[in-house]
């Protein structure tokens, strides 16, 4: 699969919100505010998972002969394991 300059971005954000909460326990900040932190960054990686998923059901949908021949059914069941064992 190739993954496009958006989902890329996605991920650097990411990585600074993990280098910013490094950060934030190196100071010894409040440990609400680093929750909170790896709170928003479990969100955003869990929103980078949909997506990667969900883009990855379509073009399997659509090009099913690049996939084995799998069912449009088999394709989104994968897709619904996927973001089942994600959490």
């Amino acid at each position: 699969m190739e993954y496009d300059k958006q989902v890329k971005n996605r991920l650097k954000r990411i990585e600074g919100q993990i280098r910013g909460i490094l950060r934030m326990m190196e100071e010894q900040k409040d440990c609400k505010d680093v929750v909170t932190q790896l709170s928003a960054t479990r969100t955003a990686i869990d929103r980078t998972i949909g997506v990667i998923v969900s883009s990855n059901l379509v073009h399997c949908v659509k090009n099913p002969e690049e996939h084995g021949g799998k069912t449009p059914e088999e394709v989104i069941q994968e897709a619904v394991n996927l973001l089942v064992k994600s959490r």
